[in-house]
């Protein structure tokens, strides 16, 4: 959609890995290229959903205070605060989701020639995948909250940022399934079972909410 509300995306910060450093968007997308694990698909599961909530965010806006959706204008005001506090959250996990896997393999990188040091290391290890697996399942949390609000935006916001909408939903839904794979193939090597079975059963309704996807797209196509 043209409009002048809409502002065009600056290379601003998009991840800050070290204080004081900052990435652009070019530049995080190099290092997401790289041969590095670091970021990877936990970063870039984020990433995308703080983009959908970017555009749930710019929808909301551009309902407010107009004159055919004073209905919902209460609505929509309610919702913005709500979408960039959630937009904020991710991008800050997208340096976490960094932070995490490079803990795991500092630990993984820790001595191991005496019995003492390696079952040291296997402790260490196991308490680092475990951050690794909660950060993006976090990540998932959020964008299945952030996929109601994309569900609203396009059933009841301004009709001429339908595609908008449906841009958000289709961003959010993907961090959301890219956060649980993250999760799971950390799930596979941790040797908690609690912890493992928990962790299991939080995704699982994660994985429902993600089905929305075609339903808000359906939305979308009425209104375009």
């Amino acid at each position: 959609m043209c409009s002048q509300d809409r502002m065009m995306l600056p290379e601003k910060v998009m991840y800050n890995r070290r204080r004081g450093n900052h990435m652009t968007i070019e530049q995080f997308l190099d290092k997401l290229a790289s041969a590095s694990p670091t970021p990877g698909g936990g970063s870039a599961a984020a990433l995308s959903g703080a983009f959908g909530a970017a555009l749930a965010a710019m929808v909301c806006r551009l309902t407010i205070g107009r004159k055919n959706y004073q209905n919902v204008s209460a609505e929509f005001e309610a919702m913005l605060p709500r979408a960039e506090s959630l937009r904020a959250e991710l991008l800050q996990l997208t340096k976490q989701d960094a932070e995490a896997y490079d803990r795991v393999m500092a630990a993984y990188r820790l001595p191991k020639a005496t019995e003492a040091e390696k079952s040291a290391r296997t402790a260490v290890i196991q308490d680092a995948l475990k951050g690794a697996a909660e950060i993006p399942l976090r990540v998932a949390t959020v964008c299945a909250e952030l996929l109601e609000l994309s569900q609203a935006a396009s059933t009841r916001g301004n009709k001429n940022a339908a595609s908008d909408a449906g841009a958000s939903a289709l961003m959010v839904e993907a961090g959301l399934r890219a956060a649980l794979l993250n999760v799971e193939i950390n799930l596979g090597l941790i040797q908690d079972a609690d912890f493992v079975s928990q962790t299991r059963n939080a995704i699982e309704p994660l994985k429902r909410i993600a089905a929305k996807r075609q339903s808000i797209l359906d939305t979308v196509q009425t209104r375009l």
